[in-house]
């Protein structure tokens, strides 16, 4: 059988590599295993890495088991697990059950360090309290520490507090940002662009875009009515938009209606293309259809979005209106630092 590590371990080295993917996450875990590849490659490391061999059973009852099927016995051991998969029918809840079952299968297996890499950490959004209501986010932290996870990978988290959750295992937050710069500025025009953040809490966010970009900076700003869900009761634009093309940054496109909304008081305001950019794509509800109108009728130009969220290459193909960049190799960047002891700071910006 080949060997599913990179390199036998040195003194003073972690464990050996080894990348396992839930069913939900094995797409996103190849195409992190072929970046990595390249890494290793240009690195002069001696065996390329695969994918180690599991099984997911799910029973009658819709009970959950992780079976590894190799030795990871003192590995440096990684676990790829996307929670919102739209080629399945899994919940959140079933893929978060099913990396939990994986998480101690690699614990009970005696992983020398086991990293959970989840570009969508799950209850992101439930990191305070508002009400008489659990702080979900930190129920999270604990699921995973629990279950024997070391630490956690993710991709640009809703709430930073979100960090402070873990008692012992190291949160890493990767960001989307220079990815999708750098896709921007080969693929599309930035001499007549202006960053704009989507409101004022996404304004930190589109400030460091336009620093990067080196743009002006416009902000929308929205009342919220919290008493209605997705309503929004008004909007103003903070800035000048006239006759400029627009670069939208937001960290999610859940239903789609502030982003819609914003591209349609941009518009109102004299912007010509509008681009919007973000790094998951949940896109739920009737949000597909709700942006590829906003497409056909011109008030949006183009959606560019990480595959953080795996949608497929079929629809790729079918909706114009969405261009995707891979993060797969910013995640293998920063597996191979941790793995070989080199810096991540860089990386994390």
């Amino acid at each position: 059988m080949t060997p599913s590590n990179a390199s036998s371990k040195k003194k003073g080295e972690r464990g050996v590599l080894s990348i396992m993917g839930c069913n939900s996450g094995k797409e996103l875990a190849q195409r992190i295993i072929k970046s990595l590849n390249k890494i290793i490659k240009d690195h002069n490391d001696n065996i390329p890495l695969r994918i180690t061999e599991t099984e997911e059973i799910v029973f009658a009852n819709g009970e959950i088991k992780t079976i590894i099927k190799e030795n990871i016995r003192g590995d440096d051991h990684y676990i790829v697990q996307c929670m919102d998969d739209p080629l399945s029918d899994n919940s959140i809840n079933d893929n978060l059950m099913a990396l939990l079952t994986a998480i101690n299968a690699a614990f009970q297996s005696d992983a020398d360090s086991i990293t959970v890499v989840i570009p969508q950490y799950p209850y992101s959004r439930q990191e305070r309290k508002k009400t008489r209501e659990g702080i979900t986010a930190r129920q999270v932290a604990r699921f995973l520490e629990v279950s024997g996870a070391n630490r956690v990978i993710t991709l640009d988290i809703h709430a930073e507090a979100i960090m402070g959750f873990f008692s012992y295992a190291k949160l890493e937050d990767l960001h989307a940002s220079q990815t999708i710069i750098d896709h921007f500025k080969e693929h599309y025009p930035t001499d007549n662009l202006i960053v704009t953040a989507p409101d004022v809490g996404g304004a930190e966010k589109a400030r460091f875009y336009s620093k990067a970009m080196r743009t002006d900076l416009a902000i929308v700003d929205k009342a919220r009515d919290y008493s209605r869900v997705g309503v929004i009761e008004s909007m103003r634009l903070v800035g000048d938009v006239s006759g400029k093309d627009v670069f939208i940054p937001d960290d999610m496109i859940s239903t789609g209606g502030t982003i819609i909304n914003a591209a349609k008081l941009l518009k109102d305001n004299g912007a010509n293309n509008i681009y919007v950019a973000i790094s998951l794509p949940f896109f739920n509800g009737n949000a597909k259809e709700l942006l590829a109108k906003a497409y056909e009728d011109g008030t949006i130009t183009k959606v560019i979005s990480t595959d953080s969220v795996i949608h497929g290459e079929d629809f790729i193909q079918k909706n114009p209106w969405y261009d995707e960049v891979s993060i797969a190799p910013l995640f293998a960047r920063v597996i191979y630092h941790i793995n070989a002891k080199k810096s991540v700071s860089e990386l994390l910006k």
